[in-house]
């Protein structure tokens, strides 16, 4: 201390702002901590980055971990910005989903010259999994209109391996069987030169069913099962090139291919299901993806923005011919230390107007749905929804496990219970509505609800809606924010 006492006036003021926090085991100093202490003058002093010491990282390459950093050794910064990018740090750390603890800290201040210390506590990342999932579209249709059906089940197993080689690359192998008989293999590999920009993925998959949703008629889904023979085959590819210059935005170009049959049973019925009384079709396709995050925690964010554009052709004759936009967008701000508001927003179109069946799917399929209209399915070429909810953090705490071997830390499973009321309101345009009514016409929603989040990165969500359709019921779901 009286080496520093003798240094310039804010070497002490350093020492004390960014040791404190650290040492009271604080992931980040906060700017509103920098700020508090230390005058105006003192916060816009450069001081420079030194050494950045890795630690806890068994598996993952240290260059994985450089990647998500937004400083260097030898940069130099005002204190409250390299306050910023440590909590900055932190938070890309996290939203890697490699680890269960990440910690950004000062290591060793000399003057003005400050060490980083980045310590991880990875997590397991061989997970085989089995599988027992409903194949409806959410957990209500699957419990309410069709009873709990273990016939509507796909069960089997996969296999996910995070960070397989370390470099922060998922491979994913599964076999389901029951409802569906599939297999599919994937390999996603964040960067593959020595830059750290470029990614690409790889992904196949073959099944068959033995019930299709061949329509919508009064806005559900109408299906044939045949118990003896297979109704629907289908076999589907993709590589893909990603490109991520920066941290928060990935950009990916993507070709595919998608081969698909059914019986004479389903064209007979539907004769526009592919189109002309068809039963099969093959065709590739192009697409792009811009993705951008800036989010506190992306499994469940409570501050920070999120973006998607996507855009693609399938098919290039008379047959299959569609252009397809998709825009969605996420903003949260928080109100208070524990509560937030969000703004979710999501619009697409479909060109030409006129296309086949399985290509009219819109609001109700896979995470593009609205509140309170769980039980039916939006069909049409353009439209899209706007969603409101107010949040608050009602309890936070951790479940301990047990400990299998004695000296060993018992393992805490985190848990964090949300209060939240919401409001949406969505419209579908479909120039061929057939029997159905709740597209052409504006649709509204509103509830309250509770979100459960667990095992860091896991969202229960049950919610109570009343729709403008005048239903309401309780809803489940297991779904992320955006």
């Amino acid at each position: 201390m009286d080496m520093l006492r003798g240094k310039k006036y804010y070497t002490g003021l350093i020492v004390l702002l960014l040791c404190c926090q650290f040492l009271a085991a604080q992931p980040v100093i906060s700017e509103q901590s920098v700020m508090d202490t230390v005058s105006s003058p003192s916060s816009g002093t450069l001081v420079i980055v030194g050494e950045i010491v890795l630690s806890g990282n068994k598996k993952t390459k240290p260059s994985i971990i450089l990647r998500e950093i937004p400083f260097k050794t030898g940069e130099q910064y005002p204190l409250h910005v390299l306050v910023k990018k440590m909590d900055e740090a932190h938070r890309q750390l996290m939203n890697t989903a490699l680890f269960n603890l990440a910690i950004v800290a000062a290591k060793n201040i000399t003057e003005n010259r400050i060490d980083i210390l980045v310590e991880v506590k990875e997590r397991w990342y061989l997970f085989p999994v089995p599988v027992f999932r409903p194949v409806d579209r959410n957990l209500n249709q699957w419990l309410v209109e069709h009873n709990a059906s273990l016939e509507r089940v796909n069960y089997g197993a996969k296999l996910y391996y995070n960070n397989a080689t370390g470099q922060n690359d998922r491979f994913r192998l599964g076999f389901l069987n029951g409802y569906t008989k599939q297999f599919s293999m994937s390999y996603d590999r964040l960067y593959i030169d020595k830059k750290l920009k470029w990614g690409m993925k790889l992904a196949v998959a073959t099944g068959k069913n033995r019930e299709v949703n061949y329509n919508t008629i009064n806005d559900k889904q109408v299906f044939l099962k045949d118990e003896n023979n297979f109704v629907r085959s289908f076999t589907t590819a993709s590589a893909e090139l990603t490109y991520r210059k920066a941290i928060r935005t990935r950009h990916s170009f993507g070709i595919g291919y998608t081969n698909e049959q059914v019986m004479d049973t389903i064209a007979k019925l539907n004769p526009e299901y592919f189109k002309s009384g068809r039963r099969g079709i093959s065709f590739p396709g192009i697409y792009y993806n811009m993705t951008y995050f800036d989010l506190d925690f992306i499994p469940y964010p409570t501050r920070g923005y999120a973006a998607q554009f996507s855009i693609g052709k399938s098919g290039f004759n008379n047959i299959i011919n569609v252009w397809q936009l998709h825009v969605k967008g996420l903003g949260i701000w928080p109100i208070s230390a524990k509560s937030f508001f969000s703004l979710n927003v999501y619009g697409g179109i479909k060109l030409p107007f006129k296309q086949p069946y399985f290509n009219q799917r819109f609001l109700g399929y896979g995470d593009a749905f609205m509140q309170g209209f769980e039980y039916y399915v939006v069909d049409g070429v353009a439209g899209g929804y706007l969603k409101t909810t107010f949040t608050r953090e009602l309890l936070n705490f951790s479940i301990p496990t047990p400990v299998l071997k004695k000296g060993k830390e018992s393992h805490r499973i985190p848990l964090r219970i949300f209060g939240k009321a919401y409001g949406n309101t969505g419209y579908v345009h479909n120039p061929q509505p057939g029997d159905n009514s709740l597209s052409n016409k504006m649709l509204y929603a509103g509830g309250f609800g509770i979100d459960i989040l667990a095992f860091y990165n896991v969202t229960f969500k049950l919610e109570y809606t009343f729709n403008s359709i005048g239903q309401n019921g309780l809803f489940l779901h297991q779904k992320s924010n955006f």
